[in-house]
């Protein structure tokens, strides 16, 4: 990371955001040679990244000719008006980026624990039993083995820092406006 002052050094910090951030983005080799990024829904369990797809399509048959992949999640904290110029205007964010290898998921039983983890973050109320073996039926699970992964941050200088600390220690909704 160029700018060591913005790493994320707390695993824990880390480990928050994928558990807690809606969206990631996975970024994929296309068999045209060109990079492709894919907004989806996933869970951090057990170490790992899971996302479920659709059987067939291009998420799934870029990852069968090249497992190699990035993913990438962030929280939006806050937006900083310019007060007289406009390039002092700035954006305070955490981000979360992943190097790693996906893969399909055949086993019953990690399938059905990594469906289970996307269920739970995304529709923490409760799950169907039942409509779990019947969704699973019809989906692909795919694992993204981590390799390497990396925290960055800006959550700005002085009073500006504290608000924002603040705003996240209260579970305030983001993104700020200040």
């Amino acid at each position: 990371m160029r700018r060591g002052n913005k790493e994320i050094k707390d695993r824990a910090v880390v480990e928050g955001l994928l558990r807690t951030c809606p969206v990631g983005r996975l970024a994929t080799n296309g068999k045209d040679g060109y990079p492709r990024v894919k907004p989806l829904n996933f869970s951090y369990y057990d170490g790992k990244i899971y996302f479920h797809s659709a059987l067939e399509g291009e998420k799934i048959e870029d990852i069968k000719r090249d497992d190699r992949v990035c993913f990438e999640t962030d929280l939006p904290i806050a937006y900083i008006k310019a007060r007289r110029q406009p390039c002092k205007a700035d954006y305070l964010y955490r981000s979360v980026i992943i190097k790693g290898r996906a893969s399909l998921v055949s086993d019953p039983e990690e399938r059905a624990a990594a469906f289970r983890s996307l269920l739970e973050k995304y529709q923490p109320e409760g799950v169907a039993g039942a409509y779990l073996q019947e969704k699973l039926g019809i989906t692909a699970i795919v694992r993204i083995d981590v390799q390497e992964m990396t925290g960055k941050e800006d959550l700005g200088t002085g009073e500006v820092r504290d608000r924002v600390l603040a705003a996240l220690e209260n579970n305030d909704p983001l993104p700020l406006e200040l």
